[in-house]
């Protein structure tokens, strides 16, 4: 195709106007210099330059000469269609040479038989490679970078060798990565699939021993919380919440201050175990509350961030050595300086404040903080359902409470207050209401309350109001008053 829309074939110009060309006839797709030259009109005039052959026209018959307009213009001394075809226009002898005159008819305009017509398009037919170069193309293969003769040769071989298949389908996952609209962020539930297949395919061989699950549970929960926030979270303001007698008070610190408060009140159970205290043990106090203004008091500076080592690195510690403790440190007695609670009560207690200040903290930072599973929510409503008695006989010396009505001997069936927790972790307990060394029956009981499972820990924890926890009540109005004041009151600092 030469610059002015004339095309040239064998040295010969067809004149033609400057035009897009329309779709080409049949007859354009074959070798023109395999196929005889149509016959030239009479000579006379020439056709005008801006004349253009209709090439939607209707092909004429087979056995009708074509019209002289519908002919391509050549030299005017030429002889009319019943000339033989020039020399060198001639097909090579190895091909058929169709007859000068007629019309080629419709095979020719097919474009006749297949090996005169060269392929418009590159074929895709599988080429034959050895195994080893298959292989070598298969990351291209992967990137879609292989031509089509490759593409069509490995997506064969690959239908027949299974390693291929295999390190095909790898290396097609491997460029899922490398897309830019995709998150390379890692599944925030990985590392609990993760562990969970470890430990279901081989135990560990020292277990954590299961009355400190809870504890080692939340705290990773808290730190997980801890790994999320920013620097400038640290500081965020956390107003702590408890019950003291009969009324609500709270106190506010940072994020780093609660964390600080959890330390200090860890190292109780630290130094049952033998290790070391926070607070350099000694003249530390062993009321929770005392322990947490003297590290406050102690800190030379706001608490920020690099608080979270320490204490990840003690409560680590802690389920270490009672791990390595065996069965017999279970029993052995935490201290709080008003009252003592068996290692493995003092650490569901932690447990429980842990999860507890968790949402504290979560609310400051707006961040979404579930509550213990079932199993080990129930276990922490159990701890205060058991604790429920003395804390009664406590409020009832100090006169907070009613007087006791029916006293029997310890071991003895007294009377009773139904506690129903519905929901999350729920179940039923009797609390005995005149003597702690009572025993709660349901056939004693005066009073029924219902609560849901994580409303009675907030009521615990001292964050409700004892008169807006209960869902219902029944019974004995004195009871149910005293028993819901008792429970707010086991909250502190």
């Amino acid at each position: 195709m030469n610059g002015d829309g004339r095309e040239s074939e064998g040295g010969e110009e067809v004149r033609g106007a400057r035009r897009i060309p329309g779709p080409r006839g049949a007859a354009d797709d074959l070798d023109l210099a395999s196929v005889p030259l149509p016959p030239l009109p009479p000579p006379g005039g020439t056709a005008p330059d801006e004349a253009v052959p209709d090439q939607s026209a209707p092909q004429p018959e087979r056995d009708e000469p074509e019209p002289p307009a519908a002919k391509p213009e050549r030299e005017e001394s030429e002889p009319p269609a019943a000339e033989p075809e020039p020399e060198e226009s001639e097909p090579p002898a190895a091909e058929p040479v169709p007859g000068p005159g007629p019309d080629p008819g419709p095979d020719a305009a097919d474009g006749g038989p297949a090996d005169r017509s060269p392929e418009p398009f590159v074929s895709s037919a599988p080429v034959d490679l050895p195994h080893q170069v298959l292989k070598a193309l298969l990351g291209a293969w992967a990137l879609s970078a292989c031509s089509a003769e490759e593409t069509a040769a490995v997506e064969d071989h690959l239908t027949g060798c299974a390693p291929c298949a295999d390190e095909a389908l790898r290396l097609r996952d491997a460029v899922g990565l490398l897309h830019t609209d995709g998150s390379l962020d890692l599944d925030p539930t990985l590392r609990t699939r993760v562990l969970d297949g470890c430990f279901g395919r081989r135990p560990a061989r020292i277990p954590v021993p299961e009355w400190a699950a809870p504890y080692d549970a939340e705290t990773a929960r808290l730190d997980a919380l801890l790994r999320d926030i920013g620097d400038s979270e640290w500081h965020a303001p956390v107003r702590l919440q408890w019950f003291e007698e009969e009324r609500q008070v709270s106190r506010r610190t940072s994020v780093a201050g609660v964390i600080g408060h959890l330390m200090a009140v860890d190292g109780l159970l630290s130094a049952a175990l033998g290790l070391d205290d926070p607070l350099d043990g000694g003249g530390a106090p062993l009321d929770p509350t005392e322990r947490t203004e003297t590290y406050w008091s102690a800190t030379r500076r706001p608490p920020t961030r690099a608080v979270r080592e320490p204490w990840r690195a003690q409560s680590h510690e802690l389920i270490r050595t009672a791990s390595f403790a065996g069965r017999n440190v279970a029993e052995t007695s935490v201290s709080y300086g008003a009252f003592a609670l068996p290692l493995q009560d003092a650490a569901l207690d932690r447990a429980f404040e842990c999860w507890v200040h968790g949402g504290d903290i979560a609310d400051a930072v707006d961040y979404p903080y579930p509550a213990p599973s079932a199993a080990h929510l129930h276990r922490m409503i159990d701890l205060a359902a058991r604790m429920l008695p003395g804390a009664l006989a406590g409020r009832r010396g100090t006169g907070l409470a009613g007087p006791a009505k029916d006293l029997v001997t310890a071991g003895a069936p007294g009377r009773s207050l139904h506690l129903e927790i519905e929901g999350h972790g729920g179940g039923d307990w009797y609390i005995a209401l005149d003597s702690p060394a009572a025993v709660g029956a349901p056939e004693r009981a005066v009073a029924q309350v219902a609560l849901d499972g994580v409303e009675f820990c907030r009521l615990v924890a001292g964050h409700i109001s004892p008169v807006e926890a209960a869902a219902g009540q029944e019974g004995d109005r004195e009871a149910i008053r005293d028993v819901l004041f008792a429970a707010a009151s086991l909250s502190r600092l």
